[in-house]
């Protein structure tokens, strides 16, 4: 670092904006099982005590991450189509989760929703309504959308292992797994290294959740009367 961006560095007042800016970009850089309140104060050029000041704790400035990654998904597009706008949303929602790979689990980590994340569900949830559907509908839209919500979802299998034809003794005692394992292995425009696309299986499922509460809300579905 030269004499004049270190002077510059030191000159620019810390607030807790700042200190969480850099946190998401230190655990962008490293990952978050590196992040730590010294390590962060080492990278913004301050002793540690500075932080606290902005951040109570390291559990605090988690919290702050997690809110400020939410707050750069898009907000809700304009229009009719309540369909269009919560896929959009949660695409861009996506998207984010995927530039920080590690906010996933520190969103899911947190003993209860963050302030940034509140507002989001909240949001998702005015525009189920403004789409015609239920409170009643919403509430169980809502839960079977459950981190979905936010971009990611919890997948069965680790498909990210190295390519290659089932083994033969797991093939026989499983068929179907096989089966299944075979056809993955055979998608070319995989995001990970012989297996599933993970981008198309999670639009997949999402379009037909979206598809299925759409039919529930034209058939006027309520909880005490399942269709």
């Amino acid at each position: 670092m030269t004499r004049q961006k270190a002077t510059h560095t030191q000159r620019t007042p810390l607030n807790r904006d700042r200190v969480l800016r850099a946190a998401v970009a230190l655990a962008d850089a490293t990952g978050i099982d590196t992040l730590s309140m010294r390590r962060l104060a080492q990278e913004l050029g301050v002793v540690p005590m500075a932080l606290y000041k902005h951040v109570a704790n390291k559990e605090e400035l988690l919290d702050g991450m997690a809110d400020t990654v939410v707050g750069e998904i898009d907000p809700p597009a304009a229009g009719p189509d309540w369909q269009r706008v919560v896929r959009g949303r949660i695409l861009s929602a996506r998207r984010v989760l995927l530039r920080h790979p590690w906010a996933a689990r520190v969103i899911e980590s947190r003993t209860g929703p963050t302030p940034a994340v509140l507002a989001y569900l909240d949001s998702m949830a005015g525009s189920f309504r403004e789409g015609g559907l239920s409170a009643d509908l919403t509430h169980h839209v809502m839960h079977a959308m459950g981190s979905r919500l936010l971009g990611f979802s919890q997948e069965l299998f680790d498909t990210s292992g190295p390519a290659g034809p089932p083994d033969p003794g797991l093939a026989a005692r499983y068929p179907h797994i096989a089966e299944l394992a075979a056809t993955a292995a055979h998608d070319g425009g995989s995001t990970v290294n012989g297996g599933c696309d993970d981008q198309f299986e999670f639009e997949f499922a999402l379009d037909l959740l979206l598809d299925g509460f759409e039919r529930l809300r034209r058939q006027g579905w309520t909880s005490t009367r399942k269709a």
